[in-house]
């Protein structure tokens, strides 16, 4: 049974910075990371780490979120710093397999950016 387990998150000033972290558990998982949904808009990728450590960050964080995973733990974290309001949003760590059904999904967090 996959299990992703969210922690972190909270609320922050404009130019801080805050750390999420996911533990996932249950199956080998071929790229870990993070989408964002801000209220009225669809879900979108943060960022994502393979197994190769590869990465793919969404253009509006390049230079201020860091992404980093734990092969050997299953973990993923994301150093968010620099943070701005247009981050508000629930951050939902994603787990991707193979197989079906391809795409796992945290609980979410919610990032609260003050301006």
């Amino acid at each position: 049974q996959v299990q992703l387990v969210e922690s972190g998150g909270g609320l922050a000033q404009a130019g801080g910075s805050l750390r999420l972290s996911c533990a996932a558990s249950g199956r080998i998982f071929s790229s870990l990371g993070y989408f964002r949904q801000a209220p009225g808009k669809q879900r979108e990728l943060v960022a994502v780490m393979g197994r190769d450590g590869s990465t793919n960050y969404a253009d509006a964080v390049k230079g201020r979120f860091t992404i980093s995973r734990d092969n050997a733990e299953n973990t993923v974290s994301l150093q968010m710093t620099s943070l701005k309001a247009e981050d508000t949003a629930v951050y939902y760590c994603n787990a991707r397999v193979a197989t079906y059904p391809y795409n796992y999904w945290g609980q979410g967090t919610q990032v609260t950016v003050s301006s």
